[in-house]
């Protein structure tokens, strides 16, 4: 367990050194001070006054940047450490690979998810001192979205990171992922609906078999229960899921997404680095 933690704090401790830690967290901030310059706390859209409608605009913001910033910025962990030798060195060290592989997992997880969620918790302070309604709801389970957003992704990441030999062969693969899930964002379900030869149900599961589908889908149903900006496909979500069913789809699947990339990458980090 020392070991373990050891490992966790020498990856935040460098993560906090690196430039890109310091632009990544201009950006969540800067997005939050912009929101509130722009005045969206005082908005009245569809009847969402506080700040919903931040939240609602913060939320939809992050699904588009954190994911190929968590992406980029993890994939580079373990291949450069490959590049650099680092593991050579590593071996006459009294540490486990298991401990230093998740070690590092969990002190990039909270490097990548602290500025994202503190930027949110700023708005909820300032929004309580300035007496703004906060939804507390709302703030909770975009808080539970954002932290798996976060696994998900880097749960990905470390994947490419151990399969990946160069850091450039990584971070072109991290940049393919992630444009493939946000081409795939609506195409495939739109493709497959107007060709007609497949169900429905088929259509829809395979489009929330995109995580950033599942986020994209359940940002919108804190605000349109209904889902009826996404058509007839809402019908079907609902039917499968249920609201509160899929609710929980939106936490539990990119979670063990990101979980189970992580352990695969961990058995191929285990084989590869110890022959």
């Amino acid at each position: 367990m020392k070991q373990f933690l050891l490992t966790a704090k020498l990856d935040i401790v460098e993560s906090l050194r690196a430039r890109w830690f310091q632009i990544y967290t201009l950006v969540f901030g800067g997005i939050v001070a912009l929101l509130f310059v722009f005045g969206l706390t005082e908005s009245r859209v569809l009847g969402f006054i506080g700040l919903s409608r931040l939240l609602v605009t913060y939320i939809q913001l992050t699904m588009a940047i954190l994911p190929i910033f968590v992406l980029i910025t993890t994939v580079r962990s373990l291949a450069g450490d490959r590049e650099a030798g680092v593991f050579e060195y590593l071996l006459s060290l009294p540490v486990s690979l298991g401990a230093w592989f998740w070690g590092k997992i969990v002190g990039r997880y909270v490097v990548v998810f602290a500025p994202v969620f503190l930027a949110m918790l700023g708005a909820v302070i300032w929004g309580s001192l300035s007496d703004i309604e906060i939804p507390w709801s709302m703030f909770g389970y975009y808080t539970a979205l954002l932290a798996v957003m976060a696994m998900c992704f880097l749960g990905i990441g470390m994947l490419i990171s151990v399969v990946a030999r160069t850091t450039d062969m990584a971070q072109g693969a991290a940049f393919l992922v992630w444009l493939v899930l946000l081409l795939f964002l609506d195409l495939i379900l739109l493709g497959v609906m107007i060709q007609g030869r497949v169900d429905p149900e088929i259509a829809v599961t395979l489009a929330l078999a995109n995580p950033l589908q599942v986020f994209r889908t359940a940002a919108l149903a804190m605000f349109d229960p209904q889902l009826i900006v996404l058509g007839p496909s809402a019908y079907v979500i609902l039917d499968l899921f249920g609201a509160t069913g899929f609710r929980i789809f939106a936490l539990a699947y990119p979670a063990a997404l990101g979980l189970g990339a992580a352990f695969v990458g961990y058995r191929i980090f285990r084989r590869g680095d110890l022959l």
